[in-house]
Parts: C-alpha cells; structure tokens; sequence
C-alpha cells in the first residue's frame, strides 16, 4: 500500500509535502517532477513522458535513414 500525506493550506494554494519520498528518489531542491494524468489518478515522476516520447521518434529516425544522419553529420 502507498504512503498517505494530508492535503495543506499553504499561501492561497493547497499542497502536499513528500520529503521522505523525493529523497528516496534520489531527488534534490531544484528538481522537477512531472504531473502524469492516469486513468487511476495522477503520478509524479521525474521522468518526462512527452520528451521520451520525442526521443524515440528522433531514434527511429535516426535508425531509417542513417545516410541522411551521416551527410548531416558533416
């Protein structure tokens, strides 16, 4: 089962705080984490959905032409 955390006033927003989960993650001040909408709820990740996504259309690409990549190259 997951962690609870209570939802707080915090200025005119609400907020929650995940110290002991951020750092479990490895994560420090300055990060960012990612708000991923899911048929369940959401999930914070430090992951970016959109640019892996990206990524691996620049890999398959890459991978399709690579005479293409190889005068760009030069």
């Amino acid at each position: 089962m997951g962690d609870s955390v209570k939802i707080r006033k915090i200025g005119n927003s609400l907020g929650v705080t995940l110290s002991e989960q951020v750092r479990e993650m490895g994560l420090k001040e300055g990060d960012s984490l990612f708000v991923v909408k899911t048929r369940d709820g959401i999930e914070l990740t430090p992951y970016d959905p959109d640019f892996a996504e990206a990524l691996d259309a620049a890999r398959d690409f890459m991978h399709r032409y690579p005479n293409a990549m190889k005068k760009l190259a030069q």
